[in-house]
């Protein structure tokens, strides 16, 4: 099979986007010709049969919004054409426009076209991507909002024997250590996090609690300095360690030594982080009712209402109390490793392609 993939960035220290590096290595498995076009590109180490084109943002960031435009689009249509004997089907990644861009010719040519899109927003971009697409890529339910026939849910694709705590790893891991990743954003409510955790401390539950993730927008910076001024006034400052963005390869270690990750996000899809989490063995809090399935019989402990530091705390409380610690985080490492693989994900999509020849 020879298949293109089209994707924002391809960059294996990149601390957003660096996980479909691990993607492309899996990708590349199962395929005679891999050719990947994103629009920036940096660090790399991929297998012989994985040629990368970048569209070049890295190298032009200097001129004006419209040259930019104009010479991602050229290249764009000239990599399409330049290397269409070199792919029959096409995978792109999170970016409907390049489906609206792309998807007549690709149709033209008979080559099938599959879009993974999990993301809440419905917009007219992707709307007209659905119907170029012959199938949609999903992780959940509630992660593709809009009606569709072609939508296939098929989860997450973590890279478990990366994430899981190797067996001779030394480090300790301390249950009383919260962990809390994703960017510094409203919608993260890492607000709610910093009250609970004030709420701890007073009722003598010692806890310390990290952040990893940084700002992406002005807003977000705001959010953050908020978030500074939240942690002096409920006096946690001490208790709480902001990390900054991490490659993934240095997120693993805060994995392993954590007793509980947090995610205070609303209902909605399935965060990647915490199936990434589960899979390192940390014990998920959350606020997101999509975990329901996956949790089973523990989702009452470990779901709390959104935005309500009280619950959240109990919830932390409840579990640091408990006996059943290492049985919820066993059973729920077994789990995701059996639904959420990386290489199971990889192997179903190809698997819809040789179908569909």
């Amino acid at each position: 099979m020879k298949l293109l993939i089209i994707t924002q960035k391809v960059d294996i220290n990149d601390p957003i986007l660096g996980f479909f590096h691990r993607w492309i290595e899996e990708f590349a498995k199962h395929c005679e010709k891999l050719t990947v076009i994103c629009l920036e590109k940096g660090s790399f180490n991929l297998p012989k049969n994985v040629k990368v084109l970048s569209l070049g943002k890295e190298s032009y960031s200097q001129y004006s919004h419209a040259i930019r435009k104009f010479v991602s689009l050229y290249r764009f249509y000239k990599y399409l054409w330049q290397e269409r004997k070199n792919y029959d089907a096409v995978f792109v990644h999170m970016n409907p426009i390049y489906v609206i861009l792309g998807g007549f010719f690709w149709r033209l040519w008979g080559k099938r076209i599959a879009l993974w899109y999990t993301h809440k927003q419905v917009d007219i971009k992707l709307r007209i991507a659905e119907k170029l697409s012959h199938i949609i890529f999903t992780a959940s339910l509630e992660s593709f909002r809009l009606s569709s026939n072609k939508i296939k849910i098929v989860g997450h694709g973590i890279p478990i024997k990366k994430s899981a705590r190797p067996p001779l790893y030394k480090g300790e891991r301390d249950d009383h250590t919260l962990l809390c990743v994703g960017r510094l954003t409203p919608i993260k409510d890492q607000e709610t996090v910093i009250r609970a955790c004030g709420v701890l401390l007073r009722r003598g539950v010692f806890i310390t609690c990290i952040f990893i993730g940084d700002v992406a927008t002005s807003g977000d910076k705001l959010y953050s300095e908020s978030l500074s001024r939240l942690a002096s006034s409920e006096g946690v400052k001490e208790n709480l360690f902001f990390k900054g963005n991490l490659v993934q390869e240095k997120i693993f270690p805060y994995y392993w030594q954590s007793g509980i990750h947090i995610n205070a996000c609303p209902t909605g899809g399935l965060d990647k982080v915490v199936i990434e989490a589960m899979a390192g063995g940390v014990i998920p809090i959350v606020a997101n009712e999509s975990f329901c399935d996956i949790f089973g019989e523990y989702a009452d402990r470990l779901i709390f209402r959104h935005g309500d530091a009280s619950s959240l705390a109990k919830c932390i409380k409840n579990i640091l109390e408990s006996d059943d610690k290492e049985i919820i985080r066993a059973t729920l490492e077994e789990k995701v490793s059996q639904l959420f693989d990386l290489s199971i994900l990889v192997k179903n999509i190809i698997n819809w392609y040789e179908a569909s020849r």
